[in-house]
């Protein structure tokens, strides 16, 4: 058996935030809040690098309790209540499966406090550095969505969409 097949399958769940847009705001649809991934590799890009709150979690929690708690650890906020829409599951490029659920609420991205994680940087220098798990969380409409979230997530925006029309 190869060590690839062998490897735990990594899993991650999370939130995705939307709310109807009000009157007078740049887009007269659905909006999603979406956190810009923190730490060195994303600074300065824009597209690919925004994410839905997520994170990986253990084989012995839930994906829904897990995409809660990532809620509250990478926002720093109680994860909204209210109906929660099935997303369905995608595969990222490294090969992590995320699943993700959708909550109709409103947050105001100035009340988040995201969490942070430790790495080694610059790589091979023995310093380790403290980084928020999210270095920016903004509304976008879902057009401007698609254009800077992580491509396979762009499949939640689109499950949202197809929700949203029933």
């Amino acid at each position: 058996m190869t060590k690839r097949a062998t490897a735990r399958l990594r899993r991650s769940a999370g939130l995705l935030l939307f709310r109807r847009a009000a009157p007078g705001r740049e887009t007269d649809g659905l909006e999603v809040l979406l956190g810009h991934m923190g730490g060195p590799f994303f600074a300065g890009r824009e597209a690919g690098a925004w994410t839905i709150p997520k994170g990986e979690h253990p084989d012995g929690e839930t994906a829904w309790d897990a995409a809660r708690r990532e809620f509250r650890e990478e926002l720093g906020l109680a994860p909204p209540e209210g109906e929660a829409v099935p997303l369905g599951e995608v595969r990222q490029a490294g090969g992590k499966v995320v699943t993700a659920w959708a909550v109709e609420a409103d947050l105001d991205p100035a009340a988040v406090v995201p969490g942070t994680f430790r790495m080694e940087w610059p790589r091979g220098s023995g310093q380790e550095r403290e980084f928020p798990e999210l270095d920016r969380v903004r509304w976008f409409g879902l057009d401007a969505a698609r254009a800077v979230i992580v491509k396979t997530q762009g499949g939640f925006l689109d499950r949202l969409t197809e929700h949203s029309e029933r």
